[in-house]
């Protein structure tokens, strides 16, 4: 610790004493007068304001690099693993909340949303129909579990190599597609 100190106290005072050239030359100085006669000029005109703020905003805008757009990338799993982490969280959790207020809002229109009537009127539906709907609901729900389970792995430091980020990128994928549908076959 005492000789960190010392070696900093002496590079300041190095850098304090004129003049620096003599102990730092960069490969461009060729003299030792070049780097004290160094100065910057800078270009006045007179322009009204309004005139120069758009004429100074056209030029910088022309002179800006054109940001790359995500389609010149080519798609990864971990995309879309992203997006649908996000969509099926954002619909699971809109569904739970609009059918706890349609739940609480029934009474007071007459509806009957007990657990009774709904099964009853589900069961009623043709197979073609529920078995899609039931698989839907169930990918979305295992899908959304088995995603939160990398994303906890990966808060321990663990799977986090390119290689296994895409291997479980795709088991994902796998694990709740068969998920639901065994799911929607219950």
């Amino acid at each position: 610790m005492l000789s960190q100190r010392a070696a900093q106290q002496a590079l300041r005072r190095l850098a304090v004493q004129r003049p620096a050239y003599r102990y730092i030359v960069p490969a461009a100085v060729t003299s030792s007068n070049a780097l004290v006669s160094q100065r910057r000029l800078a270009a006045t005109a007179n322009l009204s304001e309004a005139q120069a703020t758009d004429e100074i905003l056209a030029k910088q805008r022309l002179s800006r690099p054109v940001s790359p757009h995500l389609s010149i990338y080519r798609p990864q799993i971990t995309w879309y693993g992203s997006i649908l982490n996000r969509i099926t969280g954002s619909i699971l959790s809109g569904g739970f909340y609009m059918f706890g207020a349609l739940y609480l809002v029934a009474p007071y229109l007459g509806w009957h949303l007990e657990t009774a009537v709904l099964a009853a009127a589900f069961a009623k539906w043709p197979l073609v129909v529920k078995f899609p709907l039931k698989a839907i609901v169930a990918w979305f729900f295992t899908y959304h579990s088995f995603n939160g389970v990398r994303h906890l792995m990966w808060d321990m430091a663990s799977m986090i190599s390119n290689k296994q980020v895409n291997q479980t990128g795709w088991a994902v994928v796998g694990l709740s597609t068969v998920a639901a549908v065994g799911l929607a076959l219950l």
